[in-house]
């Protein structure tokens, strides 16, 4: 993982206290860019992408199936370039279950603020239930 990690110059090291952070106590940059942290980064953005095509299309439903379409594919593509490095910078740390798990979580997240603020969708007390049961589930993946 060493040599991966000298792939990617936003996951390497550089000198900071032991919790991360820059003498003057503000969290450094090579905390952010870590490959704990980037990648959680770059799946909040890959997904705000990933909703906004699958999800964002409903308010325009008189607009031809086609283009509605061709326009998710055109916004997919931006997600697949958060996506992808973020599950293969993530890897150096995590395992490819965990990567989904946080992926999971996050696309509920995105999804429950998306539809309440953008769809304008009351989310009711069974979505909830159902969504920390998922985060229950996540939390079991972690636990070891």
């Amino acid at each position: 993982m060493v040599a991966e990690r000298a792939q990617y110059p936003c996951c390497q090291e550089t000198a900071t206290g032991s919790n991360g952070a820059t003498p003057a106590g503000t969290p450094s940059m090579s905390l952010i860019l870590s490959p704990k942290v980037l990648p959680i980064l770059l799946l909040i953005g890959s997904n705000v992408f990933m909703t906004l095509a699958w999800y964002g299309h409903l308010k325009f439903k008189t607009a031809p199936l086609a283009t509605v379409v061709l326009l998710s594919w055109g916004i997919a593509f931006f997600e697949y370039w958060m996506a992808v490095p973020a599950n293969r910078i993530g890897h150096q740390v995590y395992s490819a279950a965990e990567l989904k798990t946080i992926q999971e979580v996050i696309t509920l997240t995105v999804f429950a603020i998306f539809s309440v603020v953008y769809l304008k969708e009351a989310l009711s007390w069974n979505h909830l239930a159902g969504f920390a049961l998922i985060v229950a589930g996540a939390a079991l993946v972690f636990r070891g």
